[in-house]
């Protein structure tokens, strides 16, 4: 038979997902998939709950229901601090995830050269080579994950046609400073690129950090394509709503390539989400409340086991050093650790370019009993790993 996709001939299944299937195999507390084990709003799900009964069932306007992309654009116009029209600018999608694609797929064209940040979240390698496009892979250098001006514009004189930002970041949960997009703005601009962001976790950062969105700065509203999804603010990973935010020439491109990847977003989960679009700033505080308090509750835990560990800026990632316990593969020890100790995570080198085999990711999205019960399976883990 004739060969398949070259395309696909290096590409594994998520890891991310292969952890949650060894997660479940094992009975391990699943903190390797980001995804939170608490409910959404009630009243998001009360609004489900009358939505059923509606007449929401069929095809909505591909790009978007009306009054969803209008509550979208005033949401966003209200913490973005830029007018953002619900008809010309705004495309919504099946999660960030096919936002990314469209994006990429309107962007690159075969043989295009695109910037990912390393460590990534592992879709951007992968849209990017099924765009057709070349990734260029420009580290994040820990334990603060900062860059180097210089490496980054040496990628940018290749010739690159984007570059992805994802801020705050998975896995690292570094969230960038107005210096640093100041710093890719400028060379965005100085070699004609454009910019896709993936902001997903843009209401979850711990302070004195603070998200500024590039597509704000000077001469970067032209350029960028803003991606993100509803999926963590409101805890709705699985009702796969997302988004692109993009000027009208853009967004019109992006819409016919979502036209023809999934058609729409689901018609009763755009209905029955609009309500929290409308949350008030109190919302949002709290939900940045909630996440600091988990946050510090894991922290704490860890250092009281003594596993060295980053300390995220925001998005809701922590990576733990695990050099001490000698493994060669990360991944080994990650299916170790689900069988063993009973905690799932994913490991390091499926985020990183670079040959990186001593961390590995966990997630504290959970109620705090779930943490608590994470951190109980996790104090003796120089005793379990080791035996």
């Amino acid at each position: 038979m004739k060969r398949l996709s070259v395309r696909t001939d290096e590409f594994t299944d998520s890891i991310i997902r292969r952890m949650t299937r060894i997660s479940n195999k094992y009975g391990a507390v699943n903190l390797s998939q980001g995804f939170p084990d608490f409910e959404p709003p009630k009243e998001i799900l009360d609004r489900l709950a009358q939505v059923s009964g509606e007449d929401f069932h069929q095809y909505s306007i591909t790009w978007g229901a009306q009054n969803f992309r209008e509550a979208l654009a005033a949401k966003q116009r209200h913490f973005m601090g830029i007018d953002i029209d619900p008809d010309t600018e705004i495309v919504v999608t099946c999660g960030s995830t096919e936002a990314m694609m469209a994006a990429m797929m309107t962007v690159a064209n075969p043989g295009d050269k695109v910037i990912v940040f390393s460590p990534f979240y592992e879709n951007y390698g992968a849209d990017t080579i099924l765009s057709g496009a070349q990734p260029i892979y420009v580290p994040l250098n820990p334990p603060d994950f900062t860059f180097d001006p210089d490496v980054l514009e040496s990628a940018f004189k290749q010739d690159v046609k984007a570059l992805i930002l994802c801020n705050p970041s998975n896995p690292s949960g570094k969230v960038f400073t107005r210096n640093e997009l100041q710093t890719i703005a400028d060379l965005a601009i100085k070699y004609d690129a454009y910019v896709i962001t993936d902001e997903v976790y843009e209401h979850i950062v711990y302070d004195p950090y603070e998200h500024v969105y590039i597509s704000t700065l000077p001469g970067m509203r032209e350029r960028t394509i803003c991606c993100s999804s509803l999926s963590k603010t409101y805890s709705i990973t699985g009702w796969r709503l997302g988004y692109t935010i993009a000027p009208p020439g853009i967004t019109d491109r992006i819409k016919k390539v979502h036209d023809f990847l999934t058609v729409g977003a689901a018609a009763p989960l755009q209905e029955a989400v609009i309500c929290g679009l409308k949350f008030t700033r109190d919302y949002y505080d709290g939900l940045k409340a909630t996440y600091t308090r988990k946050k510090d509750l894991f922290m704490k835990g860890l250092d009281d086991i003594g596993i060295i560990h980053t300390n995220p800026q925001g998005a809701y990632y922590v990576m733990l050093d695990i050099s001490e316990f000698g493994y060669d593969s990360d991944l080994e020890f990650c299916e170790k650790l689900a069988e063993k100790v009973g905690v799932g995570a994913v490991p390091g080198s499926s985020f990183f370019r670079e040959d990186i085999n001593h961390l590995i990711r966990l997630h504290f999205a959970k109620r705090d009993e779930t943490l608590l019960a994470a951190l109980d399976r996790l104090s003796d883990i120089r005793e379990k790993m080791r035996s």
